[in-house]
């Protein structure tokens, strides 16, 4: 198991981290909204920048992995399922009650990806993606459809 770090990342030092936000969210236009919300992280494995995480806030105790982004050496490699697990304990410990995430229809790994960490599919927000400038296409299908999970802390 490789050694992981979550590294805060200071407001004023994200737009260093953009290229890697991209990675997960192809709209640049959609990634400016949201860079300065929330709490965003470096993931660093063995020294190296691997990728990032950034979570937003909502009420009632809801926080929400709004991007998470590996670089390609380290996709596969179950550094993603480690970095989620450990903001799990993060925002449990902080009096937080559940985390939600949202992907594409398309999002074939990342349907896969969520379940298997626990997440349970909760709503399906139609035409989300049609807002998106450039239409995203994923393993042959377009990405229409926002699929919400949910997990309790």
């Amino acid at each position: 198991m490789r050694k992981v770090q979550l590294e805060a990342i200071e407001t004023e030092k994200r737009n260093l981290f953009f290229d890697y936000l991209l990675i997960a969210d192809e709209s640049e236009e959609i990634v400016r909204a949201y860079i300065n919300d929330g709490e965003m992280f470096s993931i660093c494995c063995e020294g190296k920048i691997a990728g990032v995480v950034l979570f937003t806030f909502h009420s009632n105790g809801i926080v929400e992995l709004k991007n998470i982004a590996l670089t390609e050496d380290y996709r596969g490699k179950g550094l993603g399922k480690i970095v989620v697990n450990e903001a799990f304990d993060l925002y449990k410990i902080k009096g937080l009650n559940k985390m939600i995430v949202g992907t594409a229809n398309s999002s074939i790994d990342n349907l896969a990806f969520y379940q298997k960490l626990g997440f349970r599919m909760v709503e399906i927000k139609k035409d989300f993606f049609k807002n998106y400038p450039t239409p995203i296409y994923e393993n042959g299908i377009r990405a229409m459809d926002m699929v919400m999970f949910e997990k309790e802390l």
